[in-house]
């Protein structure tokens, strides 16, 4: 067998509906859309959801929750995360954003004791747990407030 002589399976395939080719190509006239009616015509249909008429699942379903549009989210990191620098390097937002220890941040970054820390940082963030702030200024850093 060659390449040039493979077929598709019988009846694998099939060709599409020419619509709108005249009467005689079987799908002429209304193009197989049917007679009357909102579907059969020009722009027609119903929206994505619509039920006809019925409540739709949207509206049925119990709404929960609620967002707060004065929050703060920051972005989270741990004490044991800044064992990668140096000692005595000064860890702001940007050196972070850079290290990739914070991808998208909010409205700042949260500085969380999980862990140990082995090297003395001067660490600055928006926000600090109190066990990180004990941690950082344990190994010698220290933890500013911006």
């Amino acid at each position: 067998m060659k390449l040039h002589e493979l077929r598709a399976a019988e009846g694998s395939t099939k060709n599409r509906k020419r619509r709108g080719r005249g009467t005689a190509s079987g799908q002429g006239t209304t193009g197989g859309r049917g007679m009357n009616g909102q579907k059969s015509r020009s722009g027609g249909g119903v929206r994505l959801g619509f039920e006809g008429g019925q409540m739709p699942l949207y509206r049925r379903l119990p709404k929960r929750g609620f967002t707060n549009i004065w929050g703060t989210t920051y972005d989270v990191i741990n004490v044991e995360d800044l064992n990668k620098f140096e000692a005595g390097t000064v860890v702001n937002q940007k050196v972070l954003e850079e290290a990739g220890l914070v991808k998208q941040v909010k409205d700042g970054v949260k500085v969380l004791g999980e862990g140990a820390l082995n090297v003395a940082l001067t660490v600055q963030a928006n926000k600090f747990s109190k066990t990180a702030i004990e941690k950082i200024e344990a190994a010698g850093g220290k933890a500013e407030v911006i």
